[in-house]
């Protein structure tokens, strides 16, 4: 049910495209994970998971148990880690439906101890090795998690793995402090748990960078979505990659106003000479903030500055001339020459991209071309 001039496409070919891109700079025998959390960042969890299962994609990524189950529900029966905690009493959730969890806590397996799983569970115990935002930081601590596990037959170890916090920067300290510190604690647990186990440390900055570096598996997220994770890392040229989402709406009033005339709220603007105004039926409801006043959309490959403050549900453009109403307008996208990309609208917000696919709410629908 969707009325909305507002709309999102999603192409599930550049998808594709990508994570052949991705896979191709592995080293043989290694493979891609394919990060989908935050409804794929943006751009539907489900229709990028079937895209990626579809390119040979063996594992798949979230952050929340609900992300997971909801894969589940779609039919999607590619093995799922769960990134983010999940609080242990709906441990029993993740084993009926095959979901890995991640682990980092001894407090979380002694409350799982007592629960009564129906299924045995897999988790991925996750090392804190200088991101410091979750993890097993000690040796002392990994084995007393490891020797909990043992004790119980509910519980199988069946991966671990890390994050870099600065692989999106050019060859730094940190990133090797980290991978040292980490296969440090990877020897400590073969030795204490030597069940077959597959590890994976980088994402898609790391993946990019060091693909020879990676091991069983790469995580890769927004490269994923035709979205490099740094300006340094595009510039390495490793891998080409398609932005796949665009951003459309268009015209549903075309105004001619007077020298003086105020638009929008807070009388912020105001024409300088007789202009023509076009209101676009977008705004900070649907995640185009407030502060992309004085942005730019394009309409007929030519930029239109966004004017006044945006509205929850509408916004203004200066036009250049009247247009017709029902005038497409693109926010993200190609039009004719001129491409407004996701690197443009982060830089405006002084944001990471990352942020700009997520920002855009369910308000706006998704169509998959």
């Amino acid at each position: 049910m969707n009325y909305r001039n507002t709309w999102a496409e999603i192409n599930i070919a550049a998808i594709k495209h990508n994570i052949r891109q991705l896979k191709g700079i592995l080293p043989n025998g290694h493979k891609a994970m394919i990060v989908v959390k935050a409804n794929g960042y943006g751009h539907g969890s489900v229709q990028v998971a079937q895209a990626a299962v579809e390119e040979g994609i063996d594992f798949l990524v979230v952050a929340l148990l609900e992300e997971a189950v909801t894969l589940r529900q779609a039919g999607i029966h590619t093995p799922i880690l769960v990134i983010g905690r999940v609080a242990p009493q709906y441990a029993h959730v993740a084993a009926r439906h095959n979901i890995t969890l991640t682990v980092f806590d001894l407090a979380w397996i002694n409350v799982v101890e007592q629960e009564q799983l129906n299924n045995p569970l897999s988790i991925h115990l996750e090392f804190e090795t200088g991101m410091n935002r979750t993890g097993i930081r000690t040796k002392e601590q990994l084995t007393e998690i490891v020797h909990a596990v043992k004790r119980q037959k509910q519980l199988n170890i069946t991966g671990a793995y890390m994050h870099f916090a600065t692989a999106d920067e050019i060859g730094t300290e940190q990133y090797d402090a980290q991978k040292n510190h980490y296969e440090t604690m990877l020897q400590k647990l073969v030795k204490l748990y030597p069940d077959q186990l597959i590890t994976h440390i980088g994402n898609s900055a790391a993946g990019i960078q060091y693909p020879e570096e990676m091991l069983h598996y790469t995580r890769f997220g927004v490269a994923t979505y035709g979205l490099y994770p740094s300006k340094a890392i595009k510039a390495l040229e490793t891998v080409e990659l398609e932005q796949a989402l665009s951003l459309y709406s268009e015209l549903i009033q075309v105004k001619q106003i007077k020298a003086g005339d105020a638009v929008s709220y807070g009388a912020t603007y105001r024409a300088e000479a007789d202009e023509w105004i076009g209101t676009i039926p977008i705004g900070y409801a649907d995640g185009w903030r407030r502060k992309l006043q004085n942005f730019h959309v394009l309409i007929n490959g030519k930029k239109m500055p966004i004017v006044g403050r945006i509205c929850m549900d509408v916004m203004m453009v200066k036009l250049d001339q009247p247009y017709e109403v029902g005038q497409q307008v693109t926010l993200i996208g190609t039009d004719y020459k001129q491409t407004i990309r996701m690197d443009d609208v982060a830089e405006y917000l002084e944001t990471i991209n990352y942020e700009i696919p997520c920002m855009l709410t369910d308000r706006i629908p998704r169509y998959y071309v």
